[in-house]
C-alpha cells in the first residue's frame, strides 16, 4: 500500500482538448455556449421542467419520468460542458485528479438515463398492453419507487468506478488523450496491472447498458406484437406515442456502442462521436442529444406545446 502511494505523483492531469487549432477552438467557443446554454435554459429542457411542474394538465406517468429525464440531462450536461468551454480558450488544459475522478463520479447521471428510459419503456408498455389496468399498476406510489431506484442505481455504478478507480497509481506521463475525463483513457496513466479493475468496470458498465438495452428492445418487440389487436386508429396513436422515445433510445445508444462497442479508429473519429454524444445525450452522453431531446418529445407531443404556449402568454401577461 505504502509503494502504491509512493508511485502515485500524479496530481494534476492536462487534457489534450478537441482540437489543436486555436482558430478552430475559437469557433467552437462561440458555437458551443449557445448549445450548452439551449440544452439546460429556458429553451430546453430548463424549459421541459417547468412546463411539467406548473400544468395541472400534464400530470400523467409518463410526462412525470420525462421532467426527471430532462433534468438529469441538465445536470449531466453541467458536470462536463462548462469545463470544456474554459478549455477551449486555454493553450494548456489541466484538471486536478480529484476534479477528473469527480466528472467520473458524475457518470452516474448517464446510467440514471438509461434506467429512466427504461422505466418509460414500461411505461408505453402498460399503456399500450394493458390499458384497462394502467392506472392500477403505474401508481404514484410506484413511479416514485422507479424514479428512486433509477437515481439509486446510477449512484450504485459510480461508486463501484470510482471505489475501483481511486486507489490505483498514477505515475505519468500525466496526458489524458481526450476532452474530458473517462475510465478508458485514466486506466491508461494507471503504473499497476489495472486487468481485474478494466474487466470489472468493463462488466458494470456493460451489463447495464447491454441488460437496459435488450429490455428497450423487448419491450418494444412486444408493443409491436399487441399493436396488431388495435385499430388502424389505435395503433397510429400508439406508434406516435412511442416514436419520440424511441428516437431518444436511438440517439442514446447509437453513439454509446460506436465509442465502447466498435473498435477503436481514428482519434478524431472517436472523439466527434463523443462530441455528438455529450453535447447531445448525456454517458459521454453532454450537449447535443440532450439539446435534440426537447425538440424530439415537444414536436410531436400537442399537449406539451400547449402547456408551453399557456405557460409563455402567463409569463407575458405578467410583464405587462
Amino acid at each position: 500500500m505504502e509503494l502504491m502511494a509512493s508511485t502515485n505523483n500524479v496530481t494534476e492531469l492536462i487534457l489534450t482538448g478537441l482540437f489543436q487549432d486555436p482558430e478552430i477552438q475559437r469557433v467552437c467557443f462561440v458555437v458551443f455556449p449557445p448549445m450548452y446554454l439551449a440544452t439546460v435554459g429556458g429553451g430546453g429542457n430548463g424549459l421541459i421542467v417547468l412546463t411539467l411542474s406548473v400544468s395541472q394538465s400534464l400530470c400523467s406517468p409518463m410526462y412525470f419520468f420525462l421532467s426527471y429525464l430532462s433534468l438529469v440531462e441538465i445536470s449531466y450536461s453541467s458536470t462536463v460542458f462548462p469545463k470544456f468551454i474554459t478549455h477551449l480558450m486555454t493553450k494548456i488544459k489541466t484538471i486536478s485528479l480529484e476534479g477528473c475522478l469527480a466528472q467520473i463520479f458524475f457518470h452516474f447521471f448517464g446510467v440514471t438515463e438509461i434506467l429512466l428510459l427504461v422505466v418509460m419503456a414500461y411505461d408505453h408498455y402498460v399503456a399500450i398492453c394493458k390499458p384497462l389496468h394502467y392506472v392500477n399498476i403505474m401508481s404514484c406510489q410506484l413511479c416514485h419507487v422507479l424514479v428512486a431506484g433509477s437515481w439509486l442505481g446510477g449512484f450504485l455504478h459510480s461508486i463501484i468506478q470510482i471505489l475501483l478507480t481511486s486507489p490505483l497509481p498514477f505515475c505519468g506521463p500525466n496526458v489524458i488523450d481526450y476532452y474530458f475525463c473517462d475510465l478508458q483513457p485514466l486506466f491508461k496513466l494507471a503504473c499497476t496491472d489495472i486487468f481485474v479493475e478494466g474487466v470489472t468496470v468493463l462488466a458494470n458498465s456493460g451489463l447495464i447498458s447491454l441488460c437496459s438495452l435488450l429490455i428497450l428492445v423487448s419491450s418494444y418487440i412486444v408493443i409491436l406484437v399487441n399493436l396488431r389487436k388495435h385499430s388502424a386508429e389505435g395503433r397510429c396513436k400508439a406508434l406516435s406515442t412511442c416514436a419520440s422515445h424511441i428516437t431518444v433510445v436511438i440517439l442514446f445508444f447509437g453513439p454509446a456502442m460506436f465509442l465502447y462497442v466498435w473498435p477503436s479508429s481514428t482519434f478524431t473519429a472517436d472523439i466527434l462521436v463523443a462530441v455528438f454524444y455529450t453535447a447531445t445525450t448525456p454517458m459521454l452522453n453532454p450537449t447535443i442529444t440532450p439539446m435534440l431531446n426537447p425538440i424530439i418529445y415537444t414536436l410531436r407531443n400537442a399537449e406539451v406545446k400547449v402547456a408551453i404556449r399557456r405557460l409563455w402568454s402567463k409569463k407575458n401577461s405578467g410583464v405587462e
